[in-house]
């Protein structure tokens, strides 16, 4: 028995439908801007089954009705996919991009259906808003296969490539081919083949945004299990991951990594004067304090109480010790007001060096909190080198 176009239609719409469901059901979790990616999916996968729908009824529905109606849902499925990808990738937008591109597909294939027919100019016509649309998902793509932690963009890219690759088969088939189809719901194997390939499209685009959806959420629970949910800077686990990084990269190119262990003075008597909420705005401002004296590549980290690490690549034991002192000026002239009332802050500074000879981060933390415990025992509010401890 011959596979019918409205079967396939059919078929495509309930596959769209069930899949948009199970999208808008099945995920609940994550930051507000995925979750709100995926359920514009999911409905994008409910208006693209209503387009499916029509073309399935098409026998009780108007040529002109169909054409106007078919493909405005088509175009409008098209440009809410483009968004959520965007969305969810956290790239722009590009709302008037999209809707510009759907507006004038949409009013061209209307043209070409039902004021002056033409099927192979109408397809031509749409073809080309589908390519617009999928090289704004391409463009937010683009990259994903360079990365291994973003697989799941390479398979989305792909998707998209191999739906440029079915337009670019039908156009050919529609203006090369001896007996082309006068409608896509006309029986031949050209439609049959168009409409069974684009109806999977939706099922493995859909794969590819879960998957995507995925890594990012993986993502993010990594990120946040390596951020001092106070500062906003790395915690002790990523400080000690980003500690071995530094060095590896330094030994390999002989280098040198300086090692600042920072610690708020009599922290405790801020804590009693103004309570726990206090001395976290004071915790906050020290950490703005550090990271404007700091450069690109240094990294600050949050590893006790009021004890933080810097991980400062390539520089000496005179450099190191300047910007120790710059941070050490910079907190102690900085004036904080909590509650109304004027706090003065102090840091103690401990400092390190790794060189060649010198790998061991933790040697290096400890010559650099033996060098802190040392500027306390002076004093307070002073640098002390953990090389002229040793």
């Amino acid at each position: 028995m011959p596979v019918q176009v409205e079967t396939l239609s059919l078929l495509n719409a309930v596959q769209a439908l069930a899949l948009g469901l199970m999208l808008w059901v099945g995920t609940h979790s994550g930051n507000d801007r995925a979750l709100a990616a995926i359920r514009l999916r999911a409905l994008a996968l409910a208006v693209e089954a209503t387009g499916y729908g029509l073309l399935a009824l098409q026998a009780f529905i108007s040529p002109s009705a169909l054409v106007i109606g078919g493909n405005a849902l088509n175009l409008l499925a098209q440009g809410m996919v483009v968004v959520a990808i965007r969305q969810l990738l956290g790239e722009p937008l590009r709302l008037k991009t999209a809707a510009t591109i759907g507006f004038l597909g949409w009013a061209g294939v209307s043209w070409l259906g039902a004021v002056y027919p033409d099927y192979r100019l109408r397809v031509l016509w749409g073809s080309c808003a589908i390519l617009g649309n999928v090289l704004l998902n391409v463009e937010a793509l683009r990259g994903g296969c360079r990365d291994r932690d973003t697989r799941a963009r390479c398979v989305l890219l792909w998707v998209y490539l191999l739906e440029l690759a079915l337009l670019l088969w039908r156009n050919g088939s529609l203006w090369l081919g001896s007996h082309p189809p006068e409608q896509v719901a006309t029986p031949s194997p050209v439609n049959v083949f168009y409409v069974l390939l684009s109806g999977m499209q939706p099922l493995f685009a859909s794969i590819g945004f879960l998957l995507l959806y995925n890594e990012i959420l993986r993502r993010e629970l990594h990120e946040l299990a390596r951020i001092d949910p106070l500062t906003g800077v790395a915690n002790r686990r990523a400080m000690g991951e980003a500690s071995d990084r530094m060095l590896a990269e330094a030994r390999g190119w002989r280098g040198s990594v300086g090692v600042l262990l920072l610690d708020a003075d009599h922290f405790k008597t801020i804590n009693d004067r103004f309570g726990h909420d206090g001395g976290d705005k004071v915790l906050q401002a020290l950490v703005g304090h550090i990271q404007s004296m700091l450069r690109s590549g240094d990294i600050v980290g949050r590893v006790g109480g009021e004890e933080f690490l810097v991980l400062s690549p390539g520089v000496d034991e005179a450099g190191l010790l300047a910007l120790a002192e710059r941070i050490r000026a910079t907190v102690e002239s900085s004036p904080l007001v909590i509650n109304g009332e004027p706090v003065r802050l102090t840091v103690s500074i401990g400092t390190a060096v790794a060189g060649p000879g010198g790998w061991d981060m933790t040697v290096l933390r400890r010559r650099a909190d033996a060098a802190l415990y040392a500027a306390k025992r002076a004093g307070r509010n002073r640098v002390m080198s953990g090389e002229s401890l040793a």
